[in-house]
């Protein structure tokens, strides 16, 4: 401002007046940007306003580049927006998009409709089951507004006034606090000096605490006394993959929600949904080795799906070979079958499974991962039965009747073994190698007595196979003793049934009536090979149905017998095939003539049992006497 021909009777404003005179802008200074005009910024600005007169633009002027056309009305969203990945895409917004965590909502559902909501949350879970968001989830419910709602409630809305504000965490009620990156004492003291002011905008202030396991030991006893007595406007939330890091005054202070992993089933069909709404199409197997992969997260499923989606083209389908080889996974019906194989002691089909899979890319610790996996389905469906594996219906079947076939106690050597065997191949140079000695050492084992039946072979004196040297130093104690020792008498041949009918015609003469019965009764032969029955059960059928028969085939046969129960296009039972076989008999017996005029000529008569009479015994020819010649 200037003191010269200042007005003191004026308002400030009127003190310095520009002059007419004065230009609007001196073109040769630079802008409040720190740079000057630049050249041909008014011939574009004359240019953009279409009112004014073309005189303002000067003839010497130089030409502008033309403007590109503008992008059609269906690329503009898809050129200008960036990709968001599926798992932030299809981040639930309300708790009924939450998978796999029932018993949480349940439990919270009931709490807010009640009133009974606790001052602070402890989420705890592996990765990707939906902590953070079950959090942010928790910090709206906390503060849900809308026009009909004005308390605590899960019932969430997108049109709810904190909404957009939390689930961005932008909202100034609302302090997410990373706890890996800020883990003293000094972070939570500023929590606690904001705690005690009342909220700006919301109901509640919410406190969000992930990787809470991470805060310092001063961080954690300088929480306790706010934790337990927080103010009535206060709410914590706090998020951990390491929930025995937590110290116990802590947890003791919280209300804690264990998040599990979601089952393979439910997640095959969220994976399936989100799919869909991608406009992709994906085999139903491709999606059980993504679910397989993903070990219940939910997030892990998504990312792996996201990458699977871009190996097929758009409108094809994606295959689960394709799905294989990105995960680098070996077929789990081959690597069941190179598990059969190594337990019936085939080592080299085993050898040559193993290096075909090998072959295909398959790593060979996964491969030691996969037969661990089917020794423990073997296992637990030998106790629980095929449905608690969790596994397809086929290969659940194969891995329970290979557990049927097999001890529990050989089952758990072997368990052992291959526990052993996967830190030889994590530590071996070559882990190819190293895993075909554990299938040679397993295969090996597979034909050796466990110790309860070495121990009554001993008890029994049934010791087989070669002495080996004597230790001690007489000499011809060795002959005497293998002289004086009783010679093994040849056993007897083992009976080795080649069709089905042979299998029952073995129980039957074993005189095993019950599971003679239950074998024509309830089994429907689907395939059969010698050491290897697939049937259907017919409803009805006992449980333990193949168990015993698998049981009984060994201890008569002497080898083991696979006997899997699919449920899958099973043929005729014996029983119905043999009534199948009268009703045509008695058909073709009313049909005949002699039989059908008797019935005829007495009405009311019926045909009654059909006997068919045992054939004539064959009798000696007694040659006619011959007259003695005189």
């Amino acid at each position: 401002m200037s003191d010269a021909g200042a007005n003191p009777d004026g308002p400030p404003w009127d003190e310095d007046e520009p002059s007419d005179a004065a230009p609007e802008r001196d073109p040769n200074t630079e802008d409040m940007f720190g740079a000057p005009e630049p050249e041909g910024m008014r011939v574009a600005e004359a240019l953009a306003t279409p009112d004014e007169t073309p005189e303002l633009v000067p003839a010497d002027a130089p030409a502008l580049p033309k403007a590109k056309p503008p992008l059609p009305a269906s690329e503009p969203a898809e050129a200008a927006s960036e990709y968001t990945v599926l798992a932030r895409k299809y981040r639930p917004r309300t708790f009924e998009d939450l998978i796999g965590q029932e018993a949480m909502v349940r439990t919270l559902t009931n709490a807010f409709a009640t009133g009974r909501i606790a001052h602070a949350f402890m989420l705890t879970g592996v990765r990707g089951v939906g902590k953070t968001t079950t959090a942010r989830l928790l910090a709206r419910a906390l503060n849900n507004e809308t026009e009909t709602i004005d308390r605590p409630s899960l019932e969430l809305s997108p049109t709810g006034r904190h909404d957009a504000a939390i689930m961005a965490g932008q909202h100034i009620d609302v302090m997410e606090m990373d706890a890996a990156s800020h883990t003293g004492v000094g972070d939570i003291r500023e929590i606690l000096d904001s705690v005690r002011y009342a909220p700006v905008e919301a109901r509640y202030k919410v406190y969000v605490l992930d990787e809470v396991h991470m805060l310092s030991t001063q961080a954690f006893n300088a929480l306790l006394k706010t934790l337990e007595e927080p103010p009535p406007h206060a709410k914590f939330i706090f998020a951990t993959t390491e929930i025995r890091k937590v110290p116990v005054t802590i947890l003791s202070r919280c209300q804690r929600f264990d998040l599990r992993r979601v089952e393979p089933e439910v997640l095959v069909g969220h994976l399936n949904k989100v799919a869909e709404k991608e406009g992709m199409a994906i085999e139903a197997d491709a999606l059980a080795l993504i679910a397989r992969a993903a070990e219940g997260s939910v997030r892990d499923g998504l990312s792996l799906l996201d990458q699977a989606l871009v190996q097929g083209e758009r409108g094809a389908v994606v295959e689960a070979e394709t799905v294989r080889d990105m995960l680098g996974l070996a077929d789990r019906t081959r690597t069941i079958a190179l598990f059969e194989q190594v337990m019936g002691g085939r080592t080299p089909e085993a050898l040559e499974t193993f290096r075909t899979l090998y072959g295909y890319g398959a790593d060979p610790v996964q491969v030691m991962g996969d037969l661990l996996e089917h020794c423990h389905a073997a296992s637990v469906s030998k106790m629980l039965g095929p449905q608690a594996t969790r596994l397809p219906n086929d290969q659940a079947q194969a891995l329970a009747a290979l557990g049927a076939a097999i001890s529990a106690g050989a089952l758990s050597r072997v368990w052992q073994m291959l526990l052993k065997g996967l830190d030889e191949v994590r530590r071996a140079p070559n882990p190819a190698d190293a895993v075909e000695m554990v299938i040679v050492r397993l295969a090996y084992a597979a034909d050796l007595p466990g110790p309860e039946e070495a121990l009554k072979a001993l008890r029994d004196g049934d010791v087989t196979g070669g002495a080996g040297p004597s230790r001690g130093g007489g000499g011809g104690g060795g002959g005497a003793s293998a002289a004086l020792a009783p010679r093994a008498q040849p056993a007897p041949a083992l009976p080795d049934p080649q069709t089905f009918e042979q299998v029952v015609g073995l129980i039957g003469a074993k005189r095993d009536v019950a599971l003679q019965m239950d074998v024509q009764r309830y089994v429907r032969p689907v395939s059969f090979q010698p050491g290897r029955i697939t049937y259907e059960p017919v409803q009805g059928a006992p449980a333990n149905l193949a168990t015993r028969l698998a049981g009984r085939l060994k201890e008569w046969t002497g080898k083991v017998w696979l006997i899997a129960a699919n449920g899958q296009g099973g043929g005729e039972t014996l029983i119905e095939i043999e009534k199948k076989a009268r009703a045509a008999e008695r058909a073709a017996v009313e049909a005949d003539p002699f039989v059908a005029s008797v019935l005829a000529t007495f009405p009311g008569a019926k045909l009654g049992e059909i006997r068919v009479p045992p054939p004539a015994p064959d009798l000696p020819v007694i040659p006619d006497e011959v007259e003695d010649e005189e």
